[in-house]
């Protein structure tokens, strides 16, 4: 095994045991209601807004099509992309469906991980990378996993400590391989779990920029709600992470935005609706019903900037993301800041919708995050690219549930994007695409 392979599977088993008890608190009546009145409201919107979810006939038909299960447990942890899961049950989308959602506040993601493999969740917004490794045992022994849809798209941060300008200059990934160059240290880089989405983002953008994230930077493990704390201590350089805790630590003055994850990949996968194979199988019509309303309440977010502002007041609450809400809403709205004086409306801001394009669980979304696996050597050989993300992303499920909750499906479960660094992918030569990097493990 190659020195980096050792390192990233020692970064995995480092950070495997969950902490901190979940925070189960139920939302308040208050704030339900007022979130009721704001779903009338939206009422007679038709495709592009909310037909009322507390009014008209169920959703779901009773019999053999009811859900089997009425009441799940959905572990989430405090990101704002955990939105379209907290809002589905506050605007009572999930008992139009026939089932009753409780959000359950995690500690971190191998806290969600173990829940779900234990069965304590049955459902997780969760990294798509992270139910890929779960699903090949790339931890652990495997466990049989299933995509069910993705929840949002674009909306994280590659953040670095505002020392680093105040003391070298560094304001983007140019500068920073620069400074990192001239120095007689190691830099620091954290990402949110060893398989996720922020660790290939974070990897993927210090690569671009020519430094080896692992032979020329040390790579850790930190959960999302610790990441501003652990760079006001100096713990690290620079992290990856989900809003608001970028937002957070320009706010806080430790931190400035190096990119989004959008400069990285325009419109990128990000969280995803995660539960067990075996779950799904038992249970077929309570995963259809649950994914039903959440792309109803993501629907719901995205039709307009009164109800982003709305979902940020709600999911700002302690039981929730537990921070401020102006630090989600600017974000969610697409108004950006980098902590250096530069101010922007960003092209492709955070989404849980986008007319339906966002939650389609594209195989090659899929696919995409087992290639860069293989880039960093948590899979040491190719595997059958497409017959896995065949098996984990449950697209039949996904199209019975779109049509139920009225949604448009893409006509192709592939899609083509180009990254940051000039490169194309497909889905088309999976096994070519990994091993084209001039930088890997």
């Amino acid at each position: 095994m190659k020195a980096a392979d050792k390192t990233s599977r020692k970064h995995y088993a480092d950070h495997s045991s969950s902490s901190g008890r979940p925070d189960l608190t139920p939302s308040g009546a208050s704030r339900r209601a007022w979130l009721g009145r704001a779903a009338k409201s939206a009422a007679g919107l038709g495709a592009a807004g909310l037909l009322s979810p507390l009014a008209g006939p169920a959703a779901w038909a009773a019999g053999s099509d009811a859900p089997e299960k009425t009441e799940v447990k959905i572990g989430f942890i405090p990101l704002t992309d955990c939105a379209s899961v907290v809002m589905a049950a506050e605007l009572g989308l999930d008992k139009k469906h026939g089932v009753k959602i409780i959000p359950s506040k995690e500690a971190s993601w191998a806290s969600v991980r173990e829940k779900l493999v234990t069965g304590d969740l049955d459902f997780a917004h969760a990294l798509y990378g992270m139910i890929y490794g779960m699903h090949l045992g790339l931890a652990g022994a495997a466990t049989k996993m299933a995509v069910l849809m993705s929840l949002n798209q674009n909306g994280q941060g590659i953040t670095l400590s505002r020392q680093l300008h105040d003391t070298a200059g560094v304001t983007d990934g140019a500068s920073l391989k620069k400074a990192m160059s001239a120095a007689k240290r190691t830099y620091t880089f954290a990402q949110t779990f060893p398989t996720g989405t922020h660790a290939m983002w974070l990897y993927y953008w210090l690569a671009a920029y020519g430094i080896d994230p692992f032979k020329d930077a040390r790579a850790i493990t930190v959960p999302p709600p610790q990441m501003v704390a652990n760079m006001r201590i100096g713990a690290m350089d620079g992290f990856c992470v989900g809003e608001p805790w970028n937002a957070r630590a320009i706010a806080d003055g430790i931190g400035f935005s190096a990119a989004t994850t959008q400069d990285i990949w325009p419109d990128h996968p990000e969280k995803v609706l995660g539960a067990r194979a075996d779950f799904v199988q038992k249970y077929p019509n309570t995963a259809r019903a649950v994914v039903a309303a959440i792309l109803e309440a993501g629907r719901w977010i995205d039709s307009s900037p009164d109800h982003m502002r709305k979902t940020a007041q709600t999911i700002a609450a302690k039981s929730y993301v537990n921070t401020q809400a102006g630090l989600i809403q600017g974000r969610m709205l697409g108004e950006y800041s980098n902590g250096l004086g530069r101010s922007w409306t960003d092209r492709h801001p955070m989404r849980f919708y986008g007319g339906g394009a966002v939650n389609f669980p594209y195989l090659s979304d899929g696919m995409w995050f087992l290639t860069q696996h293989k880039r960093w050597g948590l899979l040491r050989k190719h595997p059958d690219y497409l017959a896995v993300a065949s098996e984990i992303n449950h697209i039949a499920l996904y199209k019975e549930a779109a049509a139920a909750a009225s949604v448009p499906v893409p006509a192709s479960t592939m899609r083509a994007a180009t990254l940051m660094d000039g490169k194309t992918w497909d889905g088309g030569n999976p096994a070519a695409y990994a091993d084209s990097f001039a930088i890997h493990a």
